[in-house]
């Protein structure tokens, strides 16, 4: 082990100590302490999920990438398995970069990752370089193999960025290889997608162009997941430097290709494009296969340009609620985990409620709620123009879902949440189920919000900044409005 990896998990050890449960969400995955981002190796090994995740332990913000880990057997409640890897060799001197896990024919565990490291350019300029790298162990302890990288610059096809070249997603084929996709930008600064090949997970060669953004889709594609799924195969990339337009907002965001893949060919022909999550944060998402056949995500609960620290915190940013995915009429489609039932507890439960005005349900509050939530229009003679469903209330911050009946969009809006810096606070999503009742499934976990809008066509999620005292949930309806809510707590 090198010094560098034994003084981060010192390092965590002692500082974690120090970090209590109450401070921390119930449910969501957190760092053990400092700096956390995108997912990483999320897989099933050795009987339990494991996570990886990019990691500074030092200090609540990025920088020395090192790959954290955790591991759960229900996805809700994690343990702190000790950082697997650090910076620590010349190819990732400057970080261990996005990448992924997969179980090797002799029970061995592979974790694919990008090497990052700085070289002078024949301008003078020190440009960071990146490669993709291995590391082999036993879900605990992580030896980097003396061949690295195994895809280096010279494998990057015609003249595609020597410098975004990153985060490989790797997975078995039906032949008994191995496959992965790597990020890439090509030379007119477009986002692609590249696929390599390996006959034993070590040994890469170059096999084709999976897919290409040609400009469409904002320009650097992040964090490429690829696999099949009831059928079809999915691309699963984020985004940066986005263009709103359709579902897509501005800035770093997530794209789903949908579409049909010849393994033979390598050939993927798309079939459907839509965005993954409509929120203000949620980015950088990965699946695994659970072994009862359900294909699960989970992404990133942040954005780059949202990237707020809590005052006083002593660790930044979390994962989601891992999502079980679907496809239903042609579209990805994303639920909590059925695991999350475990932890409900009836808090609040009225059908068919009719009001005007604001309205309380004895017994719904708190910053621990699953709640299912059925609104429809009272008549066309007495239509609702508004519903508003506060959240994390404590009289002067708050959070509101904002559903608007005739023009069929839901706004996730925290500019009241008590946050100090001009960030992203507002987003919208079309509604694309316009019948008469919208289904909206909130759930709420301390510091998040999450939005699943009927039965998780679409998706909004935010972090919320409001201090954890503030725990009032409220509706206000402008018009008539007519509910059913089931609400539960969740411990």
């Amino acid at each position: 082990m090198s010094g560098l990896l034994q003084k981060a998990r010192q390092y965590e050890q002692e500082t974690m100590q120090h970090i209590t449960v109450q401070e921390r969400p119930s449910f969501h995955l957190t760092p053990p302490c400092g700096w956390m981002n995108d997912p990483n190796g999320f897989s099933w090994y050795k009987g339990k999920f494991h996570l990886f995740f990019q990691y500074n332990p030092y200090v609540t913000h990025w920088d020395s990438m090192h790959w954290g880990h955790a591991v759960s057997s229900d996805l809700l409640h994690w343990e702190y398995a000790p950082a697997a890897l650090a910076p620590d060799a010349p190819y990732d001197e400057a970080g261990c970069f996005s990448g992924s896990a997969v179980e090797l024919d002799d029970g061995r565990q592979l974790l694919l990752y990008t090497g990052v490291y700085r070289e002078k350019q024949s301008d003078g300029q020190m440009r960071d370089m990146q490669v993709q790298c291995i590391a082999v162990g036993n879900g605990t302890d992580y030896q980097k193999i003396d061949a690295n990288p195994v895809i280096d610059t010279a494998m990057i096809p015609g003249k595609a960025s020597r410098h975004d070249f990153r985060d490989p997603k790797i997975w078995k084929c039906s032949d008994g290889g191995y496959c992965c996709a790597v990020a890439s930008l090509t030379e007119d600064e477009s986002g692609q997608i590249l696929l390599y090949t390996s006959k034993d997970g070590f040994d890469w060669k170059f096999w084709k162009v999976l897919a290409s953004n040609n400009h469409r889709y904002g320009r650097m594609w992040e964090c490429p997941d690829f696999f099949e799924l009831e059928g079809m195969h999915v691309l699963l990339v984020s985004p940066q430097d986005m263009t709103a337009s359709g579902e897509f907002h501005n800035g770093n965001g997530t794209l789903c290709i949908l579409g049909a893949f010849d393994e033979k060919t390598g050939t993927f022909a798309e079939q459907h494009v839509q965005t993954v999550d409509s929120g203000i944060d949620f980015y950088a998402m990965q699946t695994v296969l659970a072994p009862d056949g359900r294909r699960i995500m989970l992404g990133w609960m942040q954005n780059w340009d949202a990237c707020s620290i809590r005052e006083g915190g002593k660790w930044a940013t979390q994962m989601s609620l891992p999502r079980e995915l679907t496809i239903r009429n042609g579209r990805l489609c994303q639920q909590p985990i059925r695991e999350l039932k475990a932890l409900r507890h009836p808090a609040a439960i009225c059908t068919d409620l009719h009001f005007t005005g604001t309205q309380q349900l004895d017994g719904l509050q708190g910053r621990n709620v699953d709640m299912d939530l059925t609104v429809r229009q009272e008549s066309p003679e007495q239509p609702l123009h508004s519903l508003r469903i506060r959240l994390a209330d404590n009289g002067t911050q708050y959070t509101d879902i904002v559903y608007l009946a005739h023009e069929h969009k839901l706004y996730m809006d925290r500019r009241h949440a008590g946050s100090h810096r001009a960030i992203v606070h507002m987003q919208e999503c079309d509604i694309l189920n316009t019948e008469k009742e919208l289904n909206l499934r909130i759930v709420i976990d301390t510091y998040s919000v999450e939005v699943f809008i009927n039965g998780g066509e679409q998706v909004m999620t935010a972090v919320l900044y409001t201090d954890t005292s503030a725990q009032g949930i409220s509706f206000h309806a402008n018009g008539n409005a007519v509910l059913d809510v089931e609400s539960y707590t969740l411990y």
